[in-house]
Order: structure tokens, then C-alpha cells, then sequence
């Protein structure tokens, strides 16, 4: 479990810490801040493009192998990142890096359940999610700490020789995986990028307006085309590249669903939150960076009480229970009054927090354990998919609002949160009763 905890806290580390760079970055390389952009568009489009490609090559060569050579590649990335005199060297380095960060995000969740027994399998996926909202709240810090003592390379140069320790140690220590006898269908996987790449590029495109609106359609539409093609291809296989054996399984599509919710809720009040304390709050950067923290933390806390209690209680219950006080959170926040005091801000915050750690673990653990172990590959990769599609499409809707309501989109951001969130939470329930219903059958 450290080998794997260490190569995600890199990989979720770097999508954190180079956001905070990125000022730094752009006066070195003489860029404009919109160009320093494609340093992060680099990373994330990456992954999203590999994750179930490489999710089912695990499947195929070994869950430990992709894991291995993922890190490998991560670590020469960040090598060459820290080399990087320009940005157009820098955009490729990020691109290995992101390359290397599928493979280790993609099969993350198949080692865990490969690590762990079925009956604590719920403990293994709360310590990750620990892991993961540990990683993602320290990213700022970690990075203004490197910036205070040395240049932005810094922050890509540290990973090489963590990462170098990690593939030793990680050799010795992760398990190893049953093998599919299928080979791997290139063409599907040329499908499966093209779809979600020219989506996300396409939510990319429209988001930044510009008269741009025809070149984002035409985006969307071959993205939608492509992931047609990829469908009509892989509907009768017995190992779809995209999961749709496993979206059949009626608790695995609505754990995919309530996670798609829930993270575009996420991502909608992470984006709305420093606008709404420094615009209506009249808070300063610094205060609004402290007052983001008590919500991560209180992910960090719960996660892996709640990770155990879902060897034990169904995750319907607890993913429901949590979404329905981080909607209770979102809608406390959205009505604070400009003159709210510190400790009004961080129970709610800390109150969100907690909700969503209650629904993290506990869904994530139903989406690996529903699963055939065989599969367990594409359950993480549809894991990890259904987050950045979660996240992405928050990402767009907030966009939306603010260029609609450019006076109060916040608040509106955070009242479709609420709407998200409680949506997730119905999914999650409505769980309960597929499981009733297998039971009876």
C-alpha cells in the first residue's frame, strides 16, 4: 500500500503544484498567462485520453507492470520537465508526464483490490482516498514551500528521486495479477482516446468563448462520433475496452453516476468558493487559501473510518447519507452574509468536507468490489474516468454561469452544487434497491 499511496501523491500532486507555479513558470519562459495554460490542459488531457487503454493493457500484461512502467515513465517526465528551456519542451514533458500518471492512476484501484482481501477491501480504498485528498490539499503548500527556497524546476526535480526509490521499492513489493488471453484492440484504443480527447478538448474550447463556437461543435460532434464508432465495435465483446459489460451491472452504472454527480459538484464549489469568499465575503488570497483547506481536511479525516464502515454497512446508506450533508453544507455556505465570521465559514467548509468523504470511499469500494476480479482493471480506469468526467463537466457549467451571470454566478454555482449533490445522492440510494432486488432474484 506505500508503493502504491506514493506514485498517486506524486501524480495528484502534480496537477496541483505546477497551478501554483504557473506565474513563476510564465515570466521565466516569457509567456502570456493564457499560453502558460496548455502546462496544465498537457497533463490533464493526457491522462484522460490513456486511462482505459492502459486500464485494460493491465489487464492483459500485469496490473503491477503497467503500475511499474507508468512510474517510470512519470519520473522521466518530471526529469525532463525540470530540464525544460521552453514552453513547447515543457508541453511535451508534461505530456510524458501525463502519460506516466495514466498508467499509474489507471490500474491504482485494481492493486489496491489486489492487495487487499474482499472483506477489507473497504479499508484499502478509504487509506486511498485518504491519500488522494491528503495529496490534492497539500499540493499549494508544497509548492509555495519549493518556490520560497529554489526555482519552479524545483518543483518537477524533487519527484526523481522519489520516483527512482519508489520503482525499486514497488518491484519488490506489488502483487502480481491474473492475465486476460485477449490481446489488446489498437483500433478501440485509437477510438477510446479520440472520444475523450476531442470532448474535453471541445468543453475546452467552448468554455473560452471567443467566437470559437463553431470549432467547439465541430469538436464535440467527432468526439461523439468516435465514441459511436468505439461502441458499435465493442458492444458484443466479452472484454470491452469501454466498460460496457460492467455499466450493465445495474449498482456499478449508478455508482458510476453518483460519482459523476458528485464530483461536478465538487469541482462547481471549488471553483465558485474563492470568488464567493473574496467577491461577497471580502476575504484576502491568503484567508481564502486557509478558509479551502478545513473542506480536504475533513475528507482526510472521515475517509478511512468511512472506508471500514463499508465493509460493513452499504455503501447506499453512507454514499446517500454523505451527499445529503455535503448538499447541506453547499446550501449553508451559498446563504453566509458579507459579514460572516471565520469559525461560520470553516464548520461549513469542514462540514462539506465531511459529506463527501462519507460518499468517496464507500462509492469507490462498491465500484472495485461489483466488479469481477478479472475485471478489476476497467473498474479502476471507469473509476478514475468517471472523476475527470465528473470534474470536467463542473468545470463547464461553472464556466457557463460565470460568462451568463457574471455578477452573481457564484451563488448560482453553488445552488447547482446542491442540485448535483442531492442527484448523486438518489443515485446512491437507488442502489439499496438493486441490491434488494439481486438478493430476491
Amino acid at each position: 500500500m506505500l508503493a502504491i499511496a506514493v506514485a498517486v501523491t506524486m501524480a495528484v500532486l502534480d496537477s496541483s503544484v505546477a497551478n501554483t507555479a504557473l506565474p513563476s513558470i510564465a515570466r521565466h519562459l516569457a509567456i502570456t498567462p493564457a499560453e502558460s495554460v496548455w502546462i496544465i490542459n498537457a497533463y490533464q488531457l493526457a491522462i484522460v485520453v490513456l486511462l482505459l487503454p492502459v486500464a485494460a493493457l493491465g489487464e492483459r500484461i500485469g496490473y503491477r507492470r503497467v503500475y511499474l512502467i507508468g512510474l517510470a515513465l512519470f519520473t522521466l517526465g518530471s526529469l525532463a520537465c525540470a530540464l525544460s528551456g521552453s514552453l513547447e519542451a515543457l508541453v511535451v514533458s508534461r505530456i510524458a508526464q501525463g502519460f506516466g500518471a495514466a498508467g499509474i492512476m489507471a490500474v491504482n484501484g485494481a492493486l489496491v483490490r489486489y492487495t487487499f482481501p474482499q472483506a477489507s477491501l473497504g479499508r484499502g480504498v478509504g487509506l486511498n482516498a485518504l491519500v488522494v485528498s491528503v495529496a490534492g490539499a497539500i499540493g499549494p503548500t508544497v509548492a509555495s514551500g519549493i518556490l520560497a527556497i529554489g526555482p519552479w524546476q524545483w518543483l518537477f526535480a524533487v519527484n526523481v528521486p522519489i520516483g527512482v526509490a519508489n520503482i525499486l521499492f514497488a518491484a519488490r513489493v506489488l502483487p502480481w495479477s491474473t492475465l486476460s488471453d485477449k490481446s489488446l484492440d489498437w483500433l478501440s484504443a485509437a477510438l477510446s482516446a479520440l472520444t475523450f480527447g476531442l470532448f474535453f478538448v471541445g468543453v475546452d474550447t467552448l468554455t473560452h468563448g471567443g467566437g470559437r463556437g463553431a470549432l467547439a461543435a465541430a469538436e464535440l460532434v467527432l468526439g461523439v462520433l468516435a465514441g459511436v464508432a468505439l461502441f458499435v465495435r465493442e458492444r458484443h465483446e466479452r472484454r470491452p475496452l469501454i466498460p460496457i459489460d460492467l455499466l450493465r451491472i445495474p449498482i456499478f452504472g449508478l455508482s458510476v453516476a453518483t460519482s459523476i454527480c458528485s464530483f461536478a459538484a465538487y469541482t462547481l464549489a471549488f471553483l465558485a468558493l474563492p470568488f464567493w469568499f473574496q467577491t461577497v465575503l471580502h476575504r484576502d488570497q491568503v484567508e481564502t487559501g486557509l478558509l479551502m483547506t478545513p473542506w480536504p481536511a475533513g475528507v482526510g479525516l472521515v475517509a478511512p473510518f468511512a472506508g471500514r464502515l463499508a465493509d460493513r454497512i452499504p455503501a447506499a446508506i453512507l454514499g446517500s447519507a454523505g451527499l445529503l450533508v455535503l448538499a447541506i453544507g453547499l446550501a449553508l455556505l451559498s446563504q453566509l452574509p458579507p459579514d460572516a465570521s471565520t469559525p461560520a465559514i470553516v464548520w461549513r467548509m469542514a462540514l462539506c468536507g465531511l459529506g463527501f468523504g462519507f460518499f468517496q470511499a464507500p462509492n469507490n469500494r462498491t465500484m472495485l468490489g461489483s466488479a469481477p476480479r478479472d475485471r478489476a482493471g476497467a473498474a479502476g480506469g471507469m473509476l478514475a474516468t468517471a472523476r475527470l468526467t465528473g470534474m470536467t463537466s463542473g468545470a463547464t457549467i461553472a464556466a457557463l454561469v460565470f460568462r451568463l451571470m457574471p455578477l452573481d454566478g457564484e451563488h448560482l454555482c453553488l445552488l447547482v452544487a446542491v442540485g448535483l449533490a442531492i442527484a448523486g445522492g438518489l443515485a446512491s440510494l437507488s442502489r439499496l434497491r438493486q441490491a434488494d432486488a439481486t438478493r430476491a432474484g
